[in-house]
């Protein structure tokens, strides 16, 4: 009768504990990054606003200027629940010195209006062309 006591007891401690984990425990990060999603992230303004932010922020690198370069820098980047850009790296360039300008204009971008799917906010990867034209 004892053991059979002292048997329950430990099972009770033991599922007790189980529980408390359980409830306790983190709920894992949504790491998933989605390149379709139900509401596409969106920058402040619309395309407009992209367009009128590249226009102003951009500044042509001399050397490539210089050399007499122009083409288009396709850049990848990661839009974040919070708007935030991350991720950001190059796909394809005509120079190097276009990407890293690319590169920073992303960087230094304002917060995007974050995508969203099933009514969250989730990472959404976004690729953009952006175009050098010497004038």
């Amino acid at each position: 009768m004892r053991k059979a006591l002292l048997f329950a007891l430990l099972i009770a401690i033991a599922g007790g504990v189980k529980a408390q984990t359980a409830d306790t425990a983190y709920a894992p990060i949504n790491t998933e990054i989605y390149t379709v999603v139900e509401k596409s992230p969106e920058f402040p303004g619309g395309y407009e606003g992209l367009i009128q932010y590249l226009a102003v922020s951009i500044q042509y690198p001399e050397q490539a200027k210089a050399d007499g370069i122009e083409g288009t820098v396709s850049v990848t980047f990661v839009i974040e629940p919070d708007g935030t850009t991350s991720s950001r790296r190059v796909l394809r360039s005509p120079h190097e010195a276009l990407s890293q300008e690319a590169l920073r204009v992303v960087r230094e971008m304002p917060r995007w209006k974050p995508g969203r799917q099933r009514g969250k906010k989730v990472r959404v990867q976004y690729t953009l062309p952006i175009n050098f034209q010497l004038h």
